[in-house]
Parts: C-alpha cells; sequence; structure tokens
C-alpha cells in the first residue's frame, strides 16, 4: 500500500530525475545522479524506480493523467466527433507543453524502434492503453454517425494521429506553438470530413478495404 510520504518520496524522485534530463540528456545521467538531487538513499531510489526507464514511463503516465484530468469535464458535454476531438487534442497541447524541451531531449532515444521508451513498445503499452480508452470515449460520446466497423478501430486510429501531431510538436518552434495548434484544427475538420465520407452507401466496400489494410499493417 502506498502511503501519503511514499507517493511524495516517488514524486520528488520523478521531478529531479525529469530536471536531470534536461539539463544533462537521458544517457548522461545516472540514477545515482537522480538520488543525490532527489536526496534520497540509492537504494530507495531504486525500490520506486527499478530502473531510468521505469522513471520514463512514469512521465508518459504523469502526462497522460495530467491530460485525462483536464479532458474529463469537457467530454461531460455532448458534442460531435469534430467537436470532441478538437477539445481533447488542444487540451493535450495544453497539457504537454511545459515538458517540451524535455520532450526534444527524450526523442532521441524514444525514437528508436528497439527503445522500451518508444510510445509503440510493449513497455509503454498500460498507458497506451489509457490514452487509447481516453480515445474511445471521445468516439462512444460523439453524436456524429459512425460506421459499426470503423467505431470498432477509430480509437487505435485517432491515437496513432495524436502521436503524429505531437511528433510535429516536438519540432514546433512557432510562438506558443502556434503552428501546432493550427495543424490541430485543420486536421480534426479533415478527420471530421472523412469519417463522413467513409458512413456513404457507396463507400462501404473502400471502407472495409481500408480497414483491412490497417489491421494487416499492425499484425
Amino acid at each position: 500500500m502506498t502511503t501519503v510520504r511514499g507517493e511524495l518520496t516517488r514524486t520528488r524522485i520523478l521531478d529531479a530525475a525529469l530536471a536531470l534530463f534536461r539539463e544533462r540528456g537521458y544517457d548522461n545521467t545516472t540514477m545515482r545522479a537522480i538520488a543525490e538531487r532527489a536526496q534520497v538513499a540509492l537504494g530507495n531510489a531504486y525500490y520506486y524506480f527499478e530502473s531510468k526507464d521505469h522513471l520514463i514511463q512514469a512521465f508518459y503516465g504523469r502526462t497522460h493523467d495530467e491530460h485525462l484530468a483536464v479532458c474529463q469535464p469537457l467530454l461531460a458535454e455532448t458534442g460531435s466527433l469534430r467537436e470532441r476531438l478538437l477539445m481533447v487534442m488542444r487540451a493535450k497541447l495544453d497539457t504537454i507543453e511545459p515538458y517540451h524541451q524535455f520532450a526534444g531531449a527524450l526523442f532521441k532515444t524514444a525514437a528508436d524502434p528497439a527503445s522500451p521508451l518508444n510510445p509503440f513498445s510493449d513497455a509503454s503499452r498500460p498507458v497506451r492503453e489509457e490514452a487509447i480508452a481516453l480515445f474511445r470515449t471521445v468516439v462512444d460520446g460523439a453524436t456524429t454517425k459512425i460506421p459499426a466497423d470503423l467505431r470498432a478501430e477509430l480509437p487505435q486510429l485517432l491515437w496513432t494521429y495524436h502521436m503524429g501531431i505531437i511528433l510535429y510538436w516536438i519540432h514546433d518552434r512557432s510562438t506558443g506553438r502556434a503552428k501546432s495548434y493550427r495543424l490541430v484544427e485543420q486536421t480534426v475538420m479533415l478527420i471530421d470530413r472523412l469519417v463522413a465520407l467513409a458512413g456513404l452507401p457507396l463507400m462501404g466496400s473502400i471502407r472495409a478495404s481500408v480497414l483491412e489494410m490497417i489491421a494487416e499493417s499492425q499484425q
């Protein structure tokens, strides 16, 4: 059972790690340095986090929890798919903005397909599935008519889309990340139109072929 004191210690260690990752980079930061910055014993640092990889997974979890906390009251309102997705994507950019500098440094490691820090890795699966569940809430609560076969696959597709937006955001140097927000507005509108077109009777066979292709690519 996690105590309040234990949770505070865990948070202090994670905060220290993120600060050092920003200052020195992921590869040049040791668990000993993290423990010293957090003012805890090295064994205590390993008690809460088995390795630096576990610290990054905790970072992923933190950003998701912060995003979810903002999205829940927004999604309590009814709305079209476009409105709901736009709210969630804007909230994502809002909540990850404080980590922009760190995200750029982390990208060098996380972009490696073989790295456990890659968002698509098995190690990242728990947070990835929680994020997909959020997009499932976006889809399930939408008033927009969505074909059943597309509805089943759309949450995962939207999660993949949002990872693309985050990649763009990492490289965005515009003031206030204005280009990223504009890209979200444009792409959400496009997604909404594509979903509407996918529901047309004449699009049934094409939709089935596209979904089959996507399923094969994920095997």
